[in-house]
């Protein structure tokens, strides 16, 4: 059995899809964008600002279901400009904590926005180093 969940804090776009869907013990957040929720515009012009605002959403649709970041088990970011994936790599270092998400990053093209992330969440725990 799975459960859509929308979020009314989070982006809203006319497209057809739930902010996220929840099976068993994990969340799927649809991915998301450097867009901020309140004034709908991009967040910045540079990677670093789109990828904290994106990765703020994400949060936000986290905590309708109780969760963190902390819970995010799997990570797929599209980037547009591989140039700036070194810059990707250390925002995304400061907003997660060690031990970081398995994650996927695959270059692609977004038109006006420079990274969309989408994550799976494991609801029971969060994640812990071995």
């Amino acid at each position: 059995m799975s459960k859509a969940i929308y979020v009314s804090q989070a982006p809203q776009f006319p497209l057809p899809f739930s902010h996220a869907v929840q099976a068993g013990d994990f969340v799927y957040i649809s991915g998301q964008v450097g867009v901020d929720p309140v004034t709908r515009e991009v967040a910045g012009p540079t990677i670093e600002a789109q990828t904290r605002q994106c990765l703020n959403n994400i949060e936000i649709i986290l905590k309708q279901v109780g969760l963190t970041l902390d819970h995010v088990v799997k990570a797929n970011a599209y980037v547009s400009k591989t140039e700036d994936f070194p810059a990707y790599n250390r925002t995304y270092a400061e907003v997660f904590r060690q031990p970081y998400p398995a994650r996927t990053t695959a270059p692609v093209d977004l038109g006006a926005y420079l990274v969309e992330i989408d994550v799976v969440a494991y609801a029971p725990r969060k994640r812990t180093q071995d």
